[in-house]
């Protein structure tokens, strides 16, 4: 086991790169961000953190796929990439949908979801198969070809999921006090509903168009 930890260090210089790295693509708005925002303003700051912590876990995910190599699947599969995609895509737009329709959302007057919010952002995450493609081709750029490279991805995703937790963490903290100014202003809660909604089915249909156009 500590041969394992040890096979796994990663050099500070290029875990300096590689935080910093990191660090400007987690903070890059996507739909793991925009999810955690409904949300956070939309049923406060529980079910934002629950979000943010879903989408961790979906990191963790993409990161054993890149590890076992799962993620190379799809790269060299056409069609599997494209059924992910399609199903990530649908689901991108059902959330959007569902959001536009919600007239309780933001008000405080809407009946409580029974959906999960932890659950919903590991499959926001996890069917996206361009973050699996992401990973596939982000993390091994910081690896040592002469350590443990199955143990160092394991690391280098552990941290990209543990700074994701801490972003978004905070996202759904920062947005819970947005939710109780749009209590007060109903119009404005309606038009962040929309605009959010739009911007979900936005990104699905970003996700299908970049398959189909290929």
């Amino acid at each position: 086991m500590t041969g394992f930890v040890q096979s796994a260090v990663i050099d500070p210089a290029v875990l300096v790169v590689y935080l910093v790295a990191a660090g400007a693509m987690i903070l890059s708005p996507g739909p793991d961000t925009l999810y955690v925002l409904t949300r956070s303003i939309g049923d406060g700051r529980r079910a934002g953190i629950a979000s943010a912590v879903g989408i961790s876990v979906g990191v963790l995910v993409h990161t054993l796929a890149a590890v076992v190599g799962l993620s190379a699947v799809f790269r060299a599969s056409e069609l599997a990439f494209a059924l992910v995609s399609y199903l990530g895509a649908t689901y991108l737009v059902y959330l959007g949908v569902r959001t536009i329709r919600d007239d309780g959302l933001l008000q405080g007057d809407g009946p409580e979801r029974s959906t999960s919010p932890f659950r919903e952002a590991v499959l926001v995450n996890v069917l996206n198969p361009q973050v699996a493609l992401f990973f596939l081709a982000f993390l091994p750029q910081f690896v040592d070809g002469a350590g443990h490279v199955p143990g160092q991805l394991s690391m280098l995703g552990t941290i990209y999921a543990a700074l994701t937790m801490a972003y978004l963490a905070a996202v759904a903290v920062g947005s819970s006090a947005v939710r109780r100014l749009l209590f007060t202003r109903p119009r404005l809660a309606a038009g962040v509903r929309w605009l959010s909604g739009l911007i979900l089915v936005g990104l699905g249909l970003r996700l299908l168009v970049s398959v189909v156009v290929g």
